[in-house]
């Protein structure tokens, strides 16, 4: 994907693995992204940049604090912020369940970098056509 895609929030990713967080802020970056990254659920709820957050990359399994838990947090608390699931852990249950909970997303590890950023654009696209 050739177009840099911008905006005014941040990109967060939550997910346990250090490399891939690091690998996918990467992409972000060259994207012309902003991002900031979580190791646990967590981390991002207790973060004061949850509030500019834009678009959130969420591990379905992550320590304490599930992905699953937290996108059920954000929607009891009326968070508008589009989620793209990103796991290795992921069945047509888990699929469904997220996806009828509201995440903008859900792809398999390893995640191809274009089929990211393609998620993240029409996530962003919805959210700004929402509004």
């Amino acid at each position: 994907m050739n177009e840099r895609l911008t905006t005014d929030g941040v990109i967060a990713i939550v997910d346990d693995d250090a490399p891939l967080r690091e690998a996918l802020g990467s992409v972000m970056k060259a994207a012309g992204f902003q991002t900031n990254t979580f190791a646990t659920a967590e981390g991002f709820l207790d973060s004061e940049d949850r509030v500019s957050t834009a678009c959130l990359i969420l591990d379905v399994r992550l320590p304490g604090m599930s992905g699953i838990e937290l996108q059920k947090r954000l929607s009891e608390a009326n968070s508008q912020v589009p989620i793209i699931f990103v796991t290795a852990h992921g069945d047509a249950a888990v699929r469904d369940l997220v996806l009828k909970a509201g995440a903008a997303g859900f792809l398999n590890k390893p995640v191809r970098s274009d089929a990211l950023l393609k998620e993240i654009h029409a996530a962003l696209q919805k959210s700004r056509t929402d509004k």
